[in-house]
């Protein structure tokens, strides 16, 4: 093993065990304490926010709004989202005064190379997030220690065992609302009053990039919208090498 792989593994290994001490730590506190302990004292200036302004986003970044607006908030800009989505971007952005929003889109030129007609998600939609989803937003946390995002074990049985801290290989990912029922998510926005997706009333749960997302039918589950036609359950952010 070379002095470089010998660093690499040693970082993860620190890596590891921080998550493993933050989770003993900080398990305990509401999530608005441990964002608070997260964004101020743990990671200040080195931590940021992964949203797709989707149908529950608002409860995640009304949460970290209540401790600081000006948290980056990066959005994957795909090319590819409901209209719908983009205007609710701009509801939410208003109604929280989110101060620091950005697009992440994909490389013209990869986009050129190949997807020149747009129909990358129906041949191939696993290259498709690769080239509009993985690839914008490793490029966008590489100024970053540590990333939010709003996963739940109750959206799908690919994360019943997630913690609220995890590590990859380059990251660690704070999962607050891991915990969380679809009862506590549905309180939780009428109780703040927050504005709400325009196609969750159109059976839309689950929301992501327009032509892979329909609405659901009586008694299916949350996600199974999402690349109905296909395998696919997740866009693989979560799921990429340097994501794992």
């Amino acid at each position: 093993m070379g002095k470089n792989d010998k660093g690499i593994r040693e970082g993860l290994v620190s890596l590891r065990r921080h998550v493993e001490t933050l989770n003993v730590r900080h398990h305990n506190k509401d999530p608005v304490d441990l964002l608070r302990t997260m964004i101020e004292v743990e990671f200040p200036g080195k931590i940021a926010v992964v949203t797709s302004f989707g149908a529950e986003s608002a409860v995640l970044l009304d949460l970290v709004a209540r401790v600081s607006r000006d948290v980056p908030i990066i959005f994957l800009d795909t090319g590819k989202h409901f209209s719908e989505t983009l205007t609710y971007q701009q509801t939410l952005i208003e109604h929280l005064g989110l101060t620091d929003v950005r697009n992440n889109c994909p490389d013209p030129s990869e986009i050129e190379r190949s997807d020149p007609q747009g129909r990358l998600w129906q041949e191939s939609p696993d290259h498709c997030c690769h080239l509009r989803k993985i690839l914008p937003v490793e490029k966008a946390l590489r100024p970053f220690d540590v990333w939010i995002t709003g996963r739940k074990r109750f959206q799908n049985q690919e994360r019943a065992q997630l913690e609220i801290f995890e590590s990859n290989e380059t990251h660690v990912k704070i999962n607050p609302l891991v915990l969380w029922d679809e009862t506590e998510v549905a309180d939780y926005l009428r109780e703040r009053d927050l504005p709400r997706h325009p196609l969750v009333e159109k059976g839309y749960p689950s929301i992501g990039c327009a032509p892979c997302t329909r609405a659901i039918k009586s008694g299916e589950s949350l996600r199974a919208g999402r690349w109905s036609e296909s395998e696919k359950t997740e866009c693989g952010i979560h799921k990429a090498a340097w994501a794992r």
